[in-house]
């Protein structure tokens, strides 16, 4: 997979913070990558303290040659923000590597609000595939 760096784009990734932040920070990320999930904690942190001067943008990149549930967690991911709870999604696949079985996305779909029954359809019918493989 190729992927070329650009400039975070509120068409194309999940944003968080101010459009107008004079600084902008894109994370590439693979929800099964150990490191990925280190840094989750430094991006809550660089958030608070720079408040709206930041724009952070996340983008899928799943190793999927050595996290083999990465792919269908980012899937995941874009399944709840279709329910509008992208960034909840994002957290708990973080926040549970280990578990990323189907099962588990449904439960955590559970834990959020969402529709778990449309998320599993939506992830096991590859619905985000193209939008993540972008």
């Amino acid at each position: 997979m190729t992927k070329s760096l650009t400039l975070p784009d509120a068409k194309r990734d999940h944003v968080s913070g101010s459009a107008n932040g004079s600084i902008k920070l894109l994370e590439y990320g693979d929800y099964e990558c150990p490191f990925c999930a280190d840094t989750q904690p430094i991006v809550k942190d660089i958030q608070r303290r720079l408040g709206d001067d930041l724009l952070f943008a996340f983008r899928h990149f799943p190793l999927i040659n050595i996290h083999p549930h990465s792919e269908r967690a980012a899937e995941a991911a874009e399944a709840a923000g279709a329910q509008e709870n992208f960034w909840g999604m994002h957290d708990l696949l973080f926040e549970n590597q280990s578990a990323l079985e189907d099962e588990d996305l449904v439960a955590y779909a559970g834990e959020l609000g969402l529709d778990g029954t449309r998320l599993i359809r939506e992830v096991t019918s590859n619905v985000y595939a193209l939008r993540i493989r972008e």
